[in-house]
């Protein structure tokens, strides 16, 4: 009987194949078969090996998606069968990605995991536009919630209005109308700026400056579509943004 293999949970990153960890490359080097969510970045494919069997295995809000069974299933297979399993995510497999689940699911079977973190898109957005997600004399906190959610699986936004911390907003752009009714509900101030970010550091980026209550009108105007990164709060007044770009055209 052949020995066990091992299912690796890597995360991707946000797009940009430099913003990848050196652990990332090494694992991906070494795998005999990589699952690919949506979207990650090709460009970074170059650094599987040559034999290696790549299984796409999309995962996207809105479009026609992979089984979350069926992937698991098959990395169970694959491990089992004595290969080296990279399941390959975009942003971290622990922020939004389901890793939690296909963890439990390994650990249920007997199967060796091991996670590889990646920079998650919330992560990549804020640096990208020079915002400072916690800064002292403006949060001294950020949250990352997905707005894909409904019923109880609805975030309560009342109790996050409260804490007074950044909001980095995931999978946002459908029901950014609802997300803004929801916090101007509980109470945040209409005119609390908002950036959005579209593509966080690939070539394609763009960047959309706002306020709570133009938010979905603007994005709408924009034609900003996913995958997208919404912050709300203080530290994205230009303001903050403005002193690291001020600082790097100083050094430059």
């Amino acid at each position: 009987m052949s020995k066990t293999g091992k299912v690796y949970l890597v995360g991707a990153g946000p797009g940009d194949p430099e913003l990848l960890t050196l652990k990332a490359l090494r694992v991906l080097g070494a795998a005999d078969v990589v699952l690919v969510d949506d979207l990650v970045n090709r460009a970074i494919l170059v650094h599987l090996r040559e034999d290696a069997r790549v299984i796409r295995v999309g995962k996207r809000g809105g479009c026609k998606s992979t089984p979350q069974a069926f992937i698991e299933r098959l990395m169970v297979a694959e491990a089992k069968a004595g290969r080296t399993v990279a399941r390959l995510k975009g942003g971290d497999p622990f922020i939004f990605g389901r890793g939690g689940e296909e963890a439990e699911a390994l650990q249920r079977a007997g199967v060796r995991c091991e996670v590889v973190s990646g920079i998650t898109s919330g992560l990549a957005a804020a640096a990208a536009a020079g915002v400072p997600l916690t800064y002292r004399k403006a949060a001294q906190g950020v949250v990352f919630v997905t707005a894909h959610g409904s019923g109880e699986n609805e975030p309560d936004w009342a109790a996050l209005v409260k804490t007074r911390m950044t909001l980095v907003v995931y999978m946002g752009v459908a029901r950014c109308a609802a997300v803004r009714s929801a916090l101007l509900g509980a109470g945040l101030p209409p005119c609390t700026p908002a950036l959005v970010v579209e593509n966080a550091s690939l070539p394609r980026e763009r960047q959309l400056r706002t306020t709570l209550a133009r938010l979905a009108e603007d994005l709408l105007a924009h034609e900003i579509e996913s995958p997208a990164i919404m912050m709300i709060g203080e530290v994205t007044r230009e303001r903050y943004a403005g002193v690291f770009a001020d600082e790097a055209a100083a050094a430059s």
